[in-house]
């Protein structure tokens, strides 16, 4: 991201005026942002890097979980960070302007966009090389955490290569044999197991296990692997690579307002956590991915209950993240949003405001340390073409300032590793 001193300027402007949005404060403020964990491209490499994605989170999801967590006058943690950008999302797609989640992640992990549903290919289904292989490459340690299948769409397009998104089976067999993350800890146990063997977790109706390659469990387990199925097994273990398989489909129980339920039965905090213990071991560092998934798909709902409550385990997840930070400065943090889902936006709440043109209103909700009360209003069950807001740390990071394009994110990644 080059370009001449009033270009950098209008860059720097466009970032104060997001950065007012997201955390209220002033445009001086935001001027006046850079720290020195907001560095410049080429001040040093990144020994970690962190990518932290809540899956669907827009700007509109962001407001969402501020307001309903800490107030007006509160700031979220995943605000804080020094760097401020809005990321274009639009995918290279004949026949659709709004993206995918596999496009948008490919897009991330390789600094070129693709159509929806390819994971780590191109619109020809070549593949690309990812930003997590390029660390490997490197000497890094690597892990994929998330609250949705860890075969899902936004995990696969940082270290597998597949036409579709739906070939999950095949992902994890490419895990096992190509990229080899030290960490993978997710759901999705029902692409690891063969029909008949039902696993650890309990299908519903119309689930059931379904790898054509056999039991890619045991599999793992003989190159190395330690498998977990449950957060207390994922506590005790000391090893240096682990498999963790923690539902039969995503960790996220989907559905609309009093159906839907955001309980996963490994928290995302601890995983990262576990993750973050195990990658720090590699002298060289690490890269990790992180995701919340339930933000994405409880937006599909449109269910801004549990939006706040996925919103609130990132948050959480976010603030364990920058606790390792502060005594591993020399790590580059990014924390986004694949795309926007739901069309969310934030409205007063008048309770007069009722009838077939409001039922897709949310709420009301209130604004802890106010009397203030707001609904929320969705306009879509499906993605949104919507800038997505990204915040930064660290080295490199400055260069998302301003508007930038879901493909300058990778290659932020790509430059902090210093090759």
């Amino acid at each position: 991201m080059t370009g001449s001193g009033g270009d950098v300027r209008k860059r720097g402007l466009v970032a104060a005026a997001v950065l007012v949005v997201l955390g209220g404060g002033t445009v001086a403020d935001a001027q006046t942002a850079g720290t020195p964990e907001a560095e410049p491209a080429g001040a040093h490499p990144a020994k970690n890097i962190i990518y932290i994605q809540g899956d669907g989170m827009g700007l509109g999801q962001r407001d969402l979980i501020r307001l309903a967590t800490v107030g007006k006058r509160g700031e979220l943690e995943m605000n804080k960070l020094p760097v401020t950008g809005l990321v274009r999302t639009a995918p290279d797609d004949p026949d659709e302007i709004v993206t995918d989640s596999a496009a948008a992640a490919t897009a991330l992990a390789t600094g070129h966009k693709t159509r929806n549903g390819a994971v780590g290919v191109d619109t020809h289904g070549r593949p690309l090389e990812t930003v997590l292989e390029r660390a490997k490459k490197a000497g890094k340690s690597t892990g994929l955490v998330t609250t949705a299948q860890v075969t899902g769409a936004s995990p696969a397009a940082f270290a597998a290569h597949v036409p579709s998104r739906d070939s999950q089976s095949d992902i994890a067999k490419q895990y096992l044999e190509n990229s080899r993350p030290e960490v993978l800890l997710g759901g999705g146990e029902d692409w690891w197991f063969p029909k008949g063997n039902p696993g650890a977790w309990p299908d519903k109706p119309g689930e059931e296990s379904r790898s054509p390659y056999g039991n890619l469990v045991e599999r793992a387990q003989r190159t190395g692997y330690t498998y977990v199925r449950n957060a207390d097994e994922l506590a005790r273990t000391r090893g240096g690579r682990i498999l963790g398989l923690f539902a039969n489909e995503d960790m996220v129980d989907y559905g609309p307002d009093g159906v839907g339920k955001y309980a996963p039965k490994v928290p995302l905090r601890q995983m990262a956590r576990k993750a973050l213990d195990t990658l720090s071991q590699n002298p060289r560092g690490f890269f990790l991915f992180l995701e919340e998934e339930g933000i994405d798909g409880m937006s599909h709902e449109n269910n801004a209950h549990s939006v706040i409550d996925a919103g609130r385990a990132l948050e959480e997840t976010v603030a364990e993240v920058m606790r390792f930070v502060r005594t591993h400065p020399d790590t580059l943090v990014i924390i986004g949003g694949d795309h926007e889902t739901g069309g969310l936006s934030i409205e007063n709440h008048d309770s007069s405001n009722t009838g077939p043109e409001h039922a897709r209103e949310d709420g009301p909700f209130p604004v802890p340390g106010s009397k203030l009360e707001f609904t929320v209003d969705w306009t879509t069950n499906d993605h949104t073409g919507a800038d997505t807001p990204v915040t930064a740390s660290g080295p490199g990071s400055a260069r998302l300032r301003g508007f930038v394009e879901n493909t300058d994110v990778y290659h932020v990644m790509r430059d902090a590793l210093g090759r």
